[in-house]
This record gives C-alpha cells, sequence and structure tokens, in this order.
C-alpha cells in the first residue's frame, strides 16, 4: 500500500542558520521541507513544482522579487508566502500583484507561520496534483484565467462534459454563466449538435412557455402561423435555461415532465413530441430559500441538480482581473480604434484590490468605458478612479473629500458626555490595523479574526494609501 506523500514546501533562504531554525520547527508538520540558496531556485522551479514556497524577500539585489514575478509569469500555481521586516503598505499591495498567498512580517511567531502554512497548503490541494506539482487544466471555450477557483470550474467542466445528466450552474450575476453552458456544450459529444439559450427572466410569463415548447395557429390571440419552441429546435443539442428561479410554477411542473420524459406538446397542440436534449439551468438565486419560500418546486430541483457547478466571484480570482481586464483593454481598443497598450502599475493595483460586485460583466463595461472616454497609449490611475467613481455613488458615512492626514471631524454625542463619535471610516480603519497588529503582520490571520475576506482586506489597504486624483 503506498503512503501519502506529504505536500512540499519550497524555502529559499541562504542564512544557514535561518534555514536550521526553520527545519527545527518543522520537522514534525505534515510536510516535506526543501531548502535552497536564491541561486539554485530558479533551476529547481524548472524542474519541480512545490505546492507552497517560503521566500525571504530581502535576498541581494531584490533576487527574492525575481523569483516571485517568475513564479507568477510561468504560473506555476504554488501558493508563496513572502518573508519580510518590511511593513510598507506599499510592499503588500506589490507583492499582491504577483499572486501572493500571505505576507508575513517579522519577527513573528512559529505558530503564525505554521498556520498560514496549513493555510496555503490546504488551497493548494485544491487542485489535484501531479508528483512533481500543480496540475492545470486550461481554460475551456471562451474563457479567461487560470486561477486557482477558475481551475476548478474547469475541471468540473472536464468531469461532467460527456455525461447526459442535468447540470445547475450557480453563481453571483455577471460571472459568466451561459459562457459556462457553452463550454459545457462544446465539450460534450453534442458539440456538432444545436445550443439554445433562454433567459427565463427576459420573457414575460405568457410568452415563455411558447418560447420553450412552440404552438400552432391559433392557439391564442396573435398566434398567426405554426412556431417551433426551444425545445424543438435544440433536439440532438444542448438546451440552456437561464434564471430559472424565475420561472412561474405552473410552467415548473410542465418543465418537470417534459425533463423527467422528454416530451410536451406544443400550445394548442394534441400530439406529442418527444427529443434528445442534454439540459443545463442556472440561477443566481438560492433555490433553497425559493423552495422554503414556495417559489421554486423541490422535486424540480433535485431534477435539475444532478450535477452542480459554482462560478466563483471576480473578486475571488485574483491576477485573473488582469488577464480580463488586458484581454477587454484589447478588445475595445480595437474596436474603437484607439491606440491602448497596458495599464500601469497604479492602475492594475486598483482593479486587482476592487470588489467588482457586477463581476466580469463590470469588468468589460468599465474597460470599454474607460477605452470610450480617454485617449493615450497607458491606462492611468486617474483614469481608473474617475470610471469606477461612476459606478457606485460614495456611501453616505464616507467622506472622500476628507484627508486621511488632516484632524478628525469629531462629534459630541451630548454637552454632559465626554463620548465622541469617529466617522465610521476611522474606526473600521483602526479595527483593521489593530487585527494587523495583533497578528504580527499576517493579513490572512487578521482577515479570519475579522470576518471578512482577505481580498477585501488587501483592498481596504489599498484605498487608505494617499493616490494623487483628480477626484
Amino acid at each position: 500500500m503506498k503512503t501519502k506523500q506529504h505536500p512540499t514546501v519550497l524555502l529559499i533562504e541562504n542564512d544557514t542558520s535561518v534555514v536550521d531554525w526553520y527545519k527545527d520547527y518543522l520537522k514534525n508538520e505534515p510536510m516535506k521541507l526543501v531548502q535552497v540558496h536564491i541561486e539554485a531556485a530558479l533551476m529547481y522551479l524548472q524542474q519541480v513544482i512545490p505546492q507552497a514556497v517560503l521566500l525571504n524577500l530581502e535576498l541581494p539585489n531584490r533576487h527574492g522579487m525575481n523569483i516571485l514575478k517568475h513564479i507568477h509569469q510561468q504560473q506555476l500555481g504554488c501558493a508563496v508566502i513572502v518573508i519580510t521586516t518590511d511593513k510598507a503598505v506599499d510592499l503588500i499591495v506589490e507583492v499582491r500583484r504577483y499572486g501572493t498567498f500571505d505576507v508575513i512580517q517579522k519577527p513573528f511567531k512559529i505558530h503564525q507561520l505554521i498556520f498560514t502554512l496549513h493555510q496555503a497548503l490546504s488551497k493548494s490541494s485544491e487542485i489535484p496534483s501531479t508528483e512533481t506539482g500543480q496540475k492545470k487544466v486550461k481554460p475551456y471555450s471562451q474563457f479567461i484565467g487560470t486561477s486557482p477557483a477558475m481551475q476548478r470550474v474547469y475541471q468540473k467542466i472536464a468531469q461532467v462534459a460527456n455525461s447526459k445528466a442535468s447540470i445547475l450552474i450557480t453563481g453571483e450575476t455577471g460571472t459568466g454563466k451561459e459562457l459556462c453552458a457553452q463550454a459545457l456544450h462544446q465539450a460534450s459529444q453534442r458539440q456538432n449538435k444545436p445550443f439554445f439559450a433562454l433567459n427565463c427572466a427576459a420573457i414575460p410569463d405568457n410568452l415563455i412557455e411558447s418560447e420553450l415548447f412552440g404552438h400552432v395557429k391559433g392557439a391564442f390571440t396573435g398566434a398567426i402561423q405554426n412556431r417551433q419552441g426551444m425545445a424543438s429546435l435544440a433536439n440532438g443539442g444542448t438546451l440552456f435555461l437561464d434564471e430559472i428561479g424565475e420561472m412561474d410554477l405552473n410552467l415548473q411542473c410542465k418543465l418537470l415532465r417534459f425533463v423527467e420524459t422528454g416530451t410536451f406538446y406544443k400550445l394548442g397542440s394534441s400530439q406529442l413530441e418527444t427529443v434528445d436534449i442534454r439540459f443545463i439551468w442556472a440561477t443566481n438565486r438560492q433555490l433553497h430559500s425559493e423552495i422554503k419560500a414556495g417559489r421554486f418546486r423541490q422535486d424540480l430541483y433535485y431534477r435539475l441538480k444532478v450535477s452542480s457547478i459554482l462560478l466563483p466571484p471576480l473578486r475571488e480570482r485574483g491576477q485573473d482581473i488582469l488577464r480580463l481586464a488586458i484581454s477587454f483593454l484589447k478588445q475595445y481598443t480595437q474596436l474603437e480604434q484607439k491606440s491602448f497598450k497596458g495599464f500601469s502599475l497604479e492602475a492594475e493595483k486598483i482593479l486587482l484590490n476592487y470588489d467588482w460586485p457586477g463581476n466580469v460583466r463590470q469588468l468589460q463595461n468599465v474597460i470599454h468605458n474607460l477605452v470610450l472616454s480617454h485617449y493615450g497609449e497607458t491606462i492611468t490611475a486617474d483614469m481608473v478612479q474617475c470610471t469606477l467613481a461612476e459606478e457606485i455613488e460614495p456611501p453616505c458615512d464616507i467622506m472622500p473629500s476628507q484627508s486621511q492626514d488632516s484632524p478628525l471631524p469629531t462629534a459630541e454625542v451630548a454637552k454632559t458626555s465626554p463620548k465622541t463619535i469617529h466617522p465610521l471610516w476611522q474606526v473600521e480603519k483602526n479595527a483593521i490595523l489593530e487585527a494587523i497588529e495583533f497578528c504580527n503582520g499576517s493579513v490572512v490571520q487578521a482577515a479570519k479574526l475579522l470576518g471578512i475576506g482577505k481580498t477585501t482586506l488587501y483592498r481596504k489597504l489599498q484605498q487608505w494609501k494617499p493616490i494623487k486624483s483628480s477626484l
């Protein structure tokens, strides 16, 4: 029987005494620690891809940063933990740009290092690996991105593409559910057959049945001729029903029978028709909640959800944000006959640390707006800030015009009380900085204590860094 192999952690460090310290404290952990000098690091990474890397960023001649860039550019997929004495926000933002899992600031406690390592290896293990390291799956269809979150999507597509089972795609609005459905179709044995998509939220309830099943002449007022529905048109191929949670309960009953038997009646017809269709469904609703509320049939839900694919929000996709932004920039630069060639470093930082509530669709629209509204060869930070400012109104409890370094405005609760009320953004900032200090500089641990995502925390750190702006 094969023994379970421990994940490999590469330690890039030249100081022998420091290496001995790491080895001593990590010897009982379920991981294989391999140490190399800075000069041999690149050669090692060409032969073996570890699951995690402990990188001393303060190696001579910025070699540590060069190795970080190499791992990012080669898309090796290993989780990099940067060790540094530098506490500057600028550094945190820069290393995040190259996909760093976390930054640990010296001096640190051993339990902090072990916790972060286990977190990194846990995330790394979510993607199946080969003996030498991470195995990556190429993006499907028109998908762009190689982040771990999207790797899981690609692997699930590969697992279920050739099945006849119904697939339920879930995720926030704008994450690419129809693109995922197309990818499933194109990766299946039905790829040369029809693919039809019906958005249940875009069609009035009284017309969806006709769109889905078709009708005969005279079936209702305005039915002046026979019409094929998507059920007939997609025969032999794939039918994708988007926003299935918006469908009327009465039609859900007919849909259930259609899915179970592959048969249906056109509106106004008594002739039973049979088709061979692979069903794919999508929703951004919580169908369990819809079932409890009586708005969605439980039997239909279990019929739909033979297997499911969860699309990650853009904010969880790391460097995919820049890959998508660059792709959209090329597309719209050509379409609008502009001369843009890329983004400035500061602009990239803003894109990476923005929350993207509208996900990929919002990013696409923002880039198109940038191209339309500006001229030049480089998208700058000011351009991005101005465009994002148009996306949402600033919250009423945040004052953009208030300098972070100026005296804080306070309000007396009562003339008889010494208590003062600080702006909410300042209370939040103080809480976050205190949490980071309590965790000895570990953003990952601070985020867990605060109950927020580390991406959100990094974004807030970036917001507090003064950037020259025209706003």
